[in-house]
């Protein structure tokens, strides 16, 4: 076992906890994109495929490497593109904040027959923001450094712009359809590992649903909505441009809340 996957480890017992309960139930939604009345309608990882998910990821051999990025953006809100664009530039170690003022964007090139990124600023005045960064964050930035003075820093530079986080294997720039390919092949693989496990303690299955990058910003906003009443710091934190982006999601995640108090009654209140 390598030192970057025992202290991923570590990382995800701070973000978790130390013994996260895990439910023997599974946990499954459906965003059907071809039919249907929730067409396009986006629905965040519970707690517990979040813990799932991020706890594989940490315990992989083939994955490992994937810790730092999905942690940032697990624990930020950031778009892929924020998170791409994220330079050590934007870093505030020392009062731990992160600065988020440009995107990068990916297209193919017609003339190169190639993928060609783009940094851009954001399009309105809320998607340039500041975010605290969480203990998990920090140490997961701090590691993605010591791997680089290791092993390298990233050498892109893009429209005269470098010193850019997170890398690939090659060290170059990431990008959204690479991904989101590898969080594809991630839930295969821990929905095919997590079937037999089951099957072998006799339990259901905590499956994993299939999702883009994306939903892990809505994720992000979904914990914070479920801890966090002031819809302007959320909306700050997020970047929406419109506080209805973020009222829609509030509203989302105080509503399982509700429920869950209110199944929590029913097995405390055993009055009727």
């Amino acid at each position: 076992e390598s030192l970057f996957q025992t202290r991923s480890k570590f990382m995800i017992q701070l973000l978790y906890g130390e013994n996260p309960k895990e439910e023997n139930r599974v946990h499954k939604y459906c965003s059907n994109r071809k039919s249907g009345k929730n067409r396009g309608i986006r629905h965040a990882l519970t707690i517990e495929q979040q813990r799932a998910f991020m706890n594989y990821i940490a315990n992989s051999p083939v994955y490992y490497h994937w810790w730092p990025l999905f942690t940032f953006l697990l624990g930020t809100g950031c778009r892929i593109g924020e998170a791409i664009a994220l330079r050590w530039d934007d870093l505030d170690f020392e009062n731990k904040m992160i600065t988020i003022n440009h995107s990068i964007a990916n297209y193919k090139s017609a003339e190169k027959n190639k993928c060609v990124s783009t940094l851009s600023t954001p399009k309105t005045e809320a998607g340039v923001r500041t975010i605290p960064m969480l203990d998990v964050v920090y140490d997961a930035l701090k590691l993605e450094e010591e791997d680089q003075q290791e092993n390298g820093f990233n050498e892109t530079v893009i429209d005269g712009v470098s010193g850019f986080v997170f890398q690939n294997r090659f060290g170059n720039i990431l990008n959204q359809q690479a991904v989101n390919s590898a969080i594809k092949r991630i839930v295969i693989n821990y929905n095919n590992e997590e079937e037999i496990t089951a099957a072998r303690e006799k339990r259901n299955p905590l499956i994993l649903p299939y999702f883009l990058c994306h939903i892990l910003r809505h994720t992000f906003a979904t914990r914070l909505c479920e801890q966090e009443t002031n819809l302007k710091v959320i909306q700050s934190i997020m970047g929406h441009r419109n506080i209805e982006t973020t009222m829609d999601i509030y509203a989302e995640a105080t509503d399982k809340k509700k429920k869950e108090s209110f199944e929590n009654l029913s097995v405390k209140l055993d009055v009727f």
